[in-house]
């Protein structure tokens, strides 16, 4: 009895805390099957607690099995937990710790201070508050509200061509892709190498076919495509990634011509990071110059909004459409409605395209700054645009670099990471810049400098 002791806080319930302390005595060993706990009131009276406490207690371990009770003969430990086994103290090697290191270059990252608190604060607050309707289950393919707010901004703002109906929401990149994959069952697909590995990761977990295809200073190459046998060609030619080309128009027809030779092929046009030009305009989609629905629009908000405004889309063409509808009629959103109708709000109020001003003049302002901090020292490629660019030290080796960064506490990825074959500029890391404050900008090069020179 002097042993049966918890430590009680003043963080949960009592009898909470002494129930959990009962069940981790059982699953240790320390209390074995058939052996007898005190009786309630015996250790009410030890522990000094009411004895209302204690069974509640008992009465959480009887109705999960870990006591029985028996007449007269109080409360046991369940005979049947031998058959639970009792994890040894030293099965588990402990896991490593993370080596933290700064992101300040990830591809990955955005700067959430811009974010529109308030503006999306309001809006939350009256989708809630105005739309009592938005709890019921609503459409798998997405609201028909924001589907057509998106349709509409997407045809005004990237030049898509799309309907509505054509719309299909879900949550996050990863979510979207799935989805079509089931829309392809037996397409072998065709990867940009170098290229975004999102979807060669969901392919090789779900044990799909795909085939690298390398791509040049126009994108992606067509006449490697056709000798792939690929069926579907995955490209981002507003802003490849990683390399920042843009696909002129006269590649583009290229790519089209190829989906039109024979049925069943398509492109897949990720728009990735399309909204951010820093020496143009935004590059109008591909998807506008198709007449013969084969290519499939994939989008985001998670690079102009936040990562964590799971709404991804899809534009699905004519035919896939049909084949969505077969499979999928009675699927539920995966998008919480009352978020579709903030972000529905926030396009169709302007305040979308008030934050995508602000936001491009800030990254411009961070790119500007890394740019010149890297001045004189390496070569640059893939300023014009986007969130990244490519800085190559010639002659020497990747690995190195990245391990070296490493060493001065810096995160920093290599182009050969995203290669599939041979890496086309060697000695290249690719750095981001939209996590990176312009004031520190010249000092986190000056840490790299100092770590490559040694």
């Amino acid at each position: 009895m002097t042993e049966f002791t918890p430590g009680f806080d003043d963080k949960t319930p009592l009898y909470d805390q002494l129930y959990r302390y009962i069940v981790s005595l059982i699953r240790s060993g320390e209390l074995t099957q058939g052996e007898k706990l005190p009786s309630k009131r015996r250790l009410a009276e030890h522990l000094g607690v009411s004895l209302t406490t204690v069974e509640k207690a008992y009465g959480l371990l009887m109705a999960e099995g870990y006591l029985e009770s028996y007449p007269r003969s109080g409360c046991r430990v369940s005979p049947a937990l031998a058959a639970i086994p009792v994890p040894s103290r030293n099965a588990s090697p402990p896991t490593p710790k993370r080596e933290e290191l700064d992101e300040c270059f990830s591809t990955s990252a955005v700067d959430t201070s811009i974010f529109p608190f308030s503006t999306w604060a309001r809006l939350s607050r009256e989708a809630v508050y105005q739309n009592p309707e938005l709890l019921q289950r609503g459409e798998g393919q997405g609201d028909w509200s924001l589907r057509s707010a998106l349709s509409d901004f997407l045809h005004q703002y990237r030049g898509v061509n799309c309907s509505p109906e054509q719309v299909m929401l879900g949550a996050g990149l990863e979510g979207v892709m799935w989805i079509l994959l089931q829309l392809l069952p037996q397409a072998v697909f065709g990867l940009e190498d170098p290229g975004y590995g999102t979807l060669r990761k969901l392919l090789d977990n779900l044990g799909r076919r795909y085939v690298p295809v390398p791509v040049d200073e126009k994108g992606m190459e067509v006449s490697a495509l056709e000798r792939s046998r690929a069926e579907v060609a995955y490209v981002t030619p507003s802003h490849q990634f990683p390399l920042g080309i843009v696909t002129p128009v006269g590649r583009r027809g290229e790519l089209l011509r190829w989906a039109y030779e024979k049925p069943g092929r398509y492109l897949i046009e990720d728009d990735y990071d399309s909204e951010f030009r820093y020496a143009s305009r935004p590059i109008p989609a591909m998807q506008g110059l198709d007449n013969g629905g084969r290519v499939i629009y994939v989008g985001t908000f998670s690079r102009t909004i936040a990562p964590s405004i799971r709404v991804a889309y899809l534009i699905l063409p004519p035919e896939l459409l049909e084949l969505y509808h077969q499979k999928f009629h009675h699927a539920s959103a995966t998008v919480s409605r009352f978020e579709q109708e903030t972000l529905c709000r926030f396009l169709t109020s302007g305040a979308y395209g008030r934050h995508l001003r602000r936001v491009g003049n800030l990254y411009r302002k961070r790119r500007d700054a890394l740019c010149s901090a890297l001045e004189g020292w390496g070569e640059l490629r893939g300023t014009d645009g986007g969130l990244h660019l490519l800085f190559t030290l010639p002659g020497r080796e990747e690995v190195d670099l990245v391990a070296r960064a490493a060493k001065a506490g810096y995160r920093v990825r290599g182009l050969g990471e995203y290669c599939l074959g041979k890496d086309p500029l060697p000695g290249t890391l690719v750095l981001g810049f939209a996590g990176l404050p312009e004031a520190r900008s010249e000092g986190a090069v000056a840490d790299l400098k100092k770590a490559f020179q040694k």
